[in-house]
């Protein structure tokens, strides 16, 4: 049998839009204003921009690339050392390395090309 909290919660779901209805300390239920709906505004007025995905793009950066090298070269190091099993230890970092020095300025180049293309979308809309 549910409790009289439980009662209360399911026929108060039933009567009202659950988000615009709460119960006070007292236990009276209390509408709440409807926020307006418009989207949110920076600081200088303006919305702010947003890609399709509700993400903004940050410049590119070394830094955030030696980021991202610190994450993929211990995958690139195992998988690596899985697919070649006899090769010895210095052969295998000596390939992550090599790998890693193709990497990072790739990695940089596709930052970049999308910031660029960011930047272009955000300009042409109003």
């Amino acid at each position: 049998m549910p409790t009289r909290k439980q009662r209360r919660r399911r026929a108060k779901e039933r009567r009202h839009e659950y988000e615009y209805v709460y119960v006070d300390e007292e236990g009276r239920e209390v509408e709440v204003e409807e926020p307006e709906k418009g989207a949110s505004r920076s600081k200088n007025g303006q919305r702010p921009v947003r890609t399709r995905s509700g993400r903004r793009i940050d410049p590119p950066s070394w830094n955030k690339v030696g980021r991202r090298a610190l994450i993929f070269a211990p995958l690139m190091l195992i998988t690596i050392r899985l697919l070649e099993r006899g090769e010895p230890w210095p052969a295998s970092v000596f390939r992550t390395a090599f790998l890693l020095l193709v990497f990072l300025p790739f990695s940089y180049v596709m930052d970049s090309f999308l910031y660029r293309s960011y930047q272009r979308r955000t300009q042409r809309k109003p």
